[in-house]
């Protein structure tokens, strides 16, 4: 293998990795972010409304007011099922007052 042919792979590569490195820094990092209403029913990380005292205690799924823990740069674009009045739910970065148990 010539010595250019050497660099040029060796270069691709690089360039490949900076790639996958920059797709993929919040994972890599570890970056998390509160999004609320996100949650199934007690698998919420905290803040599920008065009265409760935070981890696991959210009554419905996708309660708008507690949260979980995800990646960072992904609260809002997560794809939920739709509400039962039909409209698109999404996670959002600040309590939601929507899916509230009575």
């Amino acid at each position: 293998m010539s010595n250019t042919v050497f660099k040029t792979v060796a270069l691709a590569g690089a360039v490949a990795s900076a790639l996958v490195a920059q797709t993929s820094t919040a994972t890599a990092t570890g970056e998390k972010e509160k999004c609320f209403g996100v949650s199934l029913a007690g698998q919420n990380d905290c803040a599920a409304g008065p009265g409760t005292t935070c981890a696991g205690t959210s009554a419905v799924d996708y309660q708008g007011n507690a949260w979980s823990l995800v990646p960072a740069g992904t609260c809002v674009t997560m794809e939920l099922p739709t509400g039962s009045d039909g409209i698109a739910r999404n996670g959002a970065l600040e309590a939601l007052e929507r899916d509230i148990p009575a």
